[in-house]
């Protein structure tokens, strides 16, 4: 079976060769993100796998059936940027990916503990011989409430890696489950905003769960709040966290993704003129802290998106499922 693998990046052709020749699959390698103008590409493949800089729309779907693509798959667990719903009219199955939570769950304590012990300004200060203390003092999370927002497998493992340092635990989630309760306490939207010290987001991207932090939910919040989001950059509208932390209500953010990030993520932009305001205004302050969508990127997480990225597509083909299929 011919697949196309678009938006290949160099960590993953190791990955594509090793695992293309287990599963016996011909692969076609390309860097570029997958759009309308490039989709003639695809001709000759039964099936395509991306991350998640293209959009997916019915209008690409349709021109992928035309060419006789039947399976796509996403190497990435968030599948906002595929029409699910036009790509189950067309009969074309789609699957995401799967990898264990620890990176992403380790990375997000990480994120917290930078923001707590105001490690951008340490950093630059370092840089250029400031040794002084002035505006260092941080905050032990022993003493804090960490709530966070989303108890799937990685909201689950946070709570985990975070029970250790002594922190009061809160959790939301409309679907609530067992494991989560037996670390953290559930409790109403407005009581998780009242009284939490420190937020961080573990949801995927819904129309239900866009720009749940807003300016209505900041406001609800703490002052001084530090907000840390590893998941899906549009889950916060950037307008009202350029508001709170200019006004100061938020005290620190930790973000490895933020609204409008396409084109901008994963590559070099240096010499570039980039129309993003909000972007690069939150850059600037001393108490954001933005990586570039990387809590993912470990070494198994990447052999794990494209294993999942290839065999999801030959079992689809295969038996018409597979354990991470978004089409049934």
């Amino acid at each position: 079976m011919k697949i196309y693998a678009y938006e290949v990046r160099e960590d993953e052709r190791r990955a594509f060769a090793r695992i293309g020749a287990e599963l016996g699959a011909e692969l076609a390698l390309d860097t570029a993100a997958p759009t309308l103008e490039n989709a003639e590409s695809v001709r000759g493949c039964e099936g395509v796998t991306m991350l998640g800089q293209g959009k997916i729309s019915q209008e690409l779907l349709e021109k992928y059936r035309e060419l006789g693509i039947r399976c796509i798959s996403t190497r990435t667990i968030g599948y906002n940027h595929i029409d699910i719903a036009a790509a189950k009219e067309l009969g074309i199955r789609v699957c995401n990916s799967n990898y264990a939570p620890n990176g992403v769950a380790d990375f997000t304590v990480m994120m917290i503990l930078m923001c707590l012990r105001n490690y951008k300004q340490a950093m630059w200060r370092g840089y250029v011989n400031d040794f002084s203390l002035g505006g260092l003092e941080g905050r032990e999370m022993r003493s804090l409430t960490i709530g966070i927002m989303g108890t799937g497998r990685i909201g689950l493992q946070v709570l985990k890696n975070l029970q250790g340092f002594g922190c009061h635990l809160l959790a939301y989630d409309v679907y609530q489950n067992e494991a989560t309760a037996r670390v953290a306490q559930y409790v109403s939207l407005d009581e998780f905003y009242r009284e939490c010290d420190i937020i961080s987001l573990h949801m995927p991207l819904l129309s239900s769960t866009k720009h749940i932090i807003n300016a209505e939910s900041i406001a609800k919040m703490k002052d001084g709040v530090i907000l840390v989001n590893c998941a899906r950059g549009e889950l916060m509208d950037s307008e009202a966290l350029v508001e709170g932390i200019e006004s100061m209500k938020i005290g620190a953010l930790g973000m490895d993704t933020l609204e409008g990030e396409e084109g901008i993520i994963h590559r070099d932009r240096r010499t570039d003129i980039i129309a993003n305001r909000n972007w690069f205004y939150l850059h600037q302050f001393r108490n954001v802290i933005m990586t570039q969508h990387m809590a993912f990127y470990t070494e198994e997480a990447v052999e794990s998106m494209v294993r999942c990225g290839v065999e999801g597509i030959l079992q689809m083909a295969e038996s018409g499922d597979c354990p991470t299929m978004l089409t049934r």
